[in-house]
């Protein structure tokens, strides 16, 4: 029987898999530090494969490099043997909702999910720390013992207490900050779909060095946007040169695959939209173009007579009795200008053209109707590479903030109208899963229950979250709340209580208001579960037990989901078969029993062999006897042939 690894994705071992199904000369064999024979890639040959000519030596290449860029990327394909613990006191409707909120290192969090969430991801938003000199907080190391580094670099004391901040006069001030941040995003494009997107708040001081390692991972290509994003109408004022009122977002995709739904139209604009006819309300936008590129000369093949109708207003393309007056795109200076819509274009949506009469005798403007409604729902438009607003302002999120979690502080915290539109123009109200692994005050989740009730979506989130520490002189710390973990899992929560209130009478079955709260600890399994060779004979006895001491059935489900890549938001019900506790997650997706006395015979097997799970997990000493531990996997060939058969 296949025994769990029950650990995070080995990303290294997986491009190793993948490389030598397609070139299997480029894999040889080395040892590792204990002396065992690994599988490794050739990269002399790896080089030469991909040239045409004879590769000899370091090439120069155009690349954007800092001291600890390959140890990073070396952290980020590094597996690792921590897992997710739940913790359902903190929840909300633990059981049934599909929301995820995760206590810990992002990075570690990025690995565990790399299994079950690979290309689900339709949305990421980060708010990453933006490198000021006193708000990086990382525990990255590459090299020793991650206490005595810690200790070492006085990130924290001997009794584990407080994490480093990143200090201007720090030497590696700019390579730290891309030391934290490139392996995070570089396994957070695994998670996006083919059809996702990334947005990242930034200010100037990284802006530059951001968008060149998002260049990297994700392609020059895949780049969409450097918004400015204002957020502060005054200007701030204490800045050096400029009064600053705005940050930065970077927006990359995935793919071409991306898809955009487009913003609410305000209702500002939907004044605009005066005139109406059989279809609808409708603006007039004129077709001629203007702007850059807008002269016959520059443009020759969207210059062309366009014929009207005096009498009804309605074009065609060919001139007859009927639509006798000619239309150009001529500029006021009598230049030649060109149309927006070439030939073809034009000819395909003539319905949605009308000639309309300039005022002087003989010309006339060509219009295009631009409808209000779109399949009996109002347009959407397309944001601008400049988002401003009151909705978006420091301020108002502040006071938005502030009303919802009184006296709990917070700096800074996002505008909740700003996260609501990125994830209006990014995700449909369909299961899309939304990612935020610097959850911060959770603003990202509270603009995602809004939008659900806006249009009854079932969109859901993953949040993540270090617990770092909040100032003890701070209102919240004497409330209870130690760590920003704990100020986001509250503003959830009266996010989740306000919005109740407030729209209770326009609920549906579809909208998820709750989220499950997990922990990252330490693997649920003792040192022996992974290293058996490491342990004496005289010591097995004690080692009997492989699973560690206050660890529960629920801990090892998720452990298992995680490595198995089973979605941990999936439902999950617990049934009692001749005695003992077995988990069935989405029905049949996986069971599992991890019960340990011995007591896993054949006719338990049989009576859940009948359910047909597709997965199945045991615990290695939950077996009456060694025979039947055997016969467990041929009973389900017989009784349920798909089953994969797995213990722990």
């Amino acid at each position: 029987m296949k025994k769990m690894k029950m650990q995070s994705l080995n990303i290294a071992q997986a491009n190793i898999e993948i490389l030598k199904t397609l070139f299997p000369n480029l894999v040889t064999e080395s040892q590792d530090r204990d002396g065992q024979l690994i599988e490794v890639i050739d990269f002399d040959i790896f080089r030469q494969e991909f040239s045409e000519l004879l590769v000899d030596g370091q090439q120069e290449r155009y690349q954007i490099n800092w001291p600890g860029k390959k140890e990073s990327i070396l952290l980020a394909n590094k597996p690792i043997t921590k897992t997710l613990r739940p913790c359902i006191s903190e929840s909300v409707n633990f059981y049934d909702s599909k929301n995820l909120f995760i206590e810990g290192d992002n990075l570690d969090a990025l690995k565990l999910l790399q299994e079950a969430y690979l290309n689900k991801v339709k949305m990421i938003y980060i708010d990453p720390p933006y490198n000021t000199g006193s708000d990086l907080i990382y525990d990255d190391d590459f090299s020793e013992d991650i206490v005595d580094y810690k200790k070492r670099t006085n990130q924290q004391d001997d009794l584990g207490n407080k994490l480093v901040l990143n200090q201007e006069a720090n030497g590696r001030f700019h390579s730290d900050w891309l030391s934290m941040i490139y392996p995070r995003l570089k396994l957070s494009r695994s998670l996006l779909r083919e059809d996702g997107v990334i947005f990242i708040s930034i200010d100037d001081n990284e802006a530059s060095n951001l968008k060149k390692i998002c260049d990297e991972i994700f392609g020059e290509s895949c780049f969409v946007a450097d918004i400015c994003v204002v957020n502060n109408l005054k200007g701030r004022n204490d800045k050096k040169y400029f009064a600053t009122s705005n940050e930065r977002l970077l927006v990359y995709v995935k793919s071409e695959a991306f898809n955009e739904y487009g913003l609410d139209i305000s209702n500002e604009l939907i004044c605009d939209y005066k005139e109406e006819d059989d279809k609808g309300k409708f603006r007039p936008i004129e077709l001629r173009k203007r702007g850059g590129a807008d002269t016959r000369e520059s443009r020759p093949k969207m210059f062309f007579p366009i014929y009207v109708s005096p009498e009804t207003g309605k074009v065609s393309l060919e001139k007859n009795d009927t639509f006798s007056m000619t239309a150009l795109p001529v500029k006021s200076d009598g230049v030649e200008g060109c149309w927006r819509w070439g030939w073809d274009t034009t000819k395909n949506n003539l319905d949605l053209l009308f000639g309309r009469p300039t005022g002087k005798t003989g010309k006339y403007n060509i219009y295009e109707k631009d409808y209000l409604e779109q399949d009996g729902e109002l347009r959407r438009i397309k944001p601008k590479t400049v988002m401003s607003g009151t909705a978006y302002s420091t301020d108002v999120a502040s006071k938005q903030y502030k009303s919802l979690m009184g006296s709990i502080e917070f700096t800074s915290p996002k505008s909740v109208a700003f996260l609501q539109d990125l994830i209006t123009y990014a995700t449909d109200p369909e299961e899309n899963i939304i990612l935020d692994f610097f959850a911060g005050s959770a603003t990202t989740a509270h603009a995602m229950f809004l939008r659900n009730t806006i249009d009854s979506g079932r969109r859901r989130f993953i949040l993540v979250q270090i617990p770092e520490s909040v100032s003890s002189e701070s209102s919240g710390y004497k409330q209870g709340f130690t760590t920003i973990a704990d100020v986001s899992k509250e503003r959830i929560r009266k996010a989740i209580t306000s919005i109740s209130e407030e729209y209770k009478n326009q609920f549906t079955d579809n909208i998820d208001l709750g989220f499950k709260v997990f922990k990252i600890d330490s693997s649920n399994m003792v040192d022996v579960y992974y290293q058996p060779d490491a342990i004496s004979q005289d010591l097995l006895v004690d080692q009997e037990v492989n699973v560690k001491h206050g660890r529960s059935s629920e801990d090892l489900l998720f452990q298992v989901l995680l490595e198995w890549g089973v979605d941990i938001a999936l439902p999950i019900n617990k049934e009692v078969i001749q005695g003992k506790d077995v988990y069935f997650v989405d029905r049949n997706a996986l069971a599992a029993c991890f019960d340990y006395d011995g007591g896993i015979d054949e006719a338990f097997i049989k009576e859940l062999a009948k359910k047909q799970p597709l997965r199945v997990v045991f615990r290695d000493a939950g077996f009456k006897s060694d025979s039947v531990k055997i016969n467990v996997e041929q009973l389900f060939k017989l009784m349920s042939p798909s089953t994969d058969v797995k213990c722990i």
